[in-house]
């Protein structure tokens, strides 16, 4: 079985934001093809769209054999089993999960774009996706996660807790 790379951004703005982000964590750890490999810390951010409370954010490093759309619908059924409804654009959300790479694969679908279409211009994406894998190669502009971090502005992405979960969670 071949294990390809992926990475995703996690996001929640509702509830108990640290302990939903933590068990979606835990539900990708426990799925059978998903191995995640890094966690970042969490950080918060202002929202974008319309006013709603601020997000906690952060991304993980993943390995799977699954295919880019069959980790789509896990990361879409983590959503729903965390409470996500669909209401409006950019609204708040008790989790958010998102596809930014999938190795070094480019593709659209009616359904999923990789790598993310946004994630250039995201600082709330790329500050703790640069804390876990910085070298990574956007493979559209060929610029490092680090590189395109520099080319933002991070002054709205805040600090706010590590994450604990690493050792209890088999992540080395």
């Amino acid at each position: 079985m071949t294990l390809l790379p992926s990475a995703i951004a996690l996001g929640s703005n509702l509830g108990d934001s640290a302990a939903i982000l933590q068990g979606a964590i835990t539900a990708l750890r426990n799925h059978p093809h998903i191995r995640v490999t890094a966690v970042s810390d969490w950080y918060e951010t202002a929202p974008v769209g319309p006013p709603q409370p601020n997000y906690l954010n952060g991304c993980a490093l993943l390995e799977t054999d699954l295919a880019p759309e069959e980790l789509l619908r896990v990361m879409l059924a983590i959503e729903t089993q965390f409470g996500r409804q669909r209401r409006e654009r950019w609204g708040p959300r008790h989790l958010d999960l998102d596809l930014l790479f999938f190795g070094d694969v480019v593709m659209t679908t009616p359904t999923l774009q990789i790598p993310h279409p946004h994630l250039q211009e995201r600082a709330f994406v790329l500050v703790p996706l640069a804390e876990i894998a910085p070298t990574w190669q956007d493979p559209i502009s060929g610029l490092t996660v680090a590189a395109l971090l520099r080319k933002v502005d991070t002054s709205g992405v805040e600090w706010h807790a590590p994450f604990s979960g690493l050792q209890a969670q088999g992540i080395e």
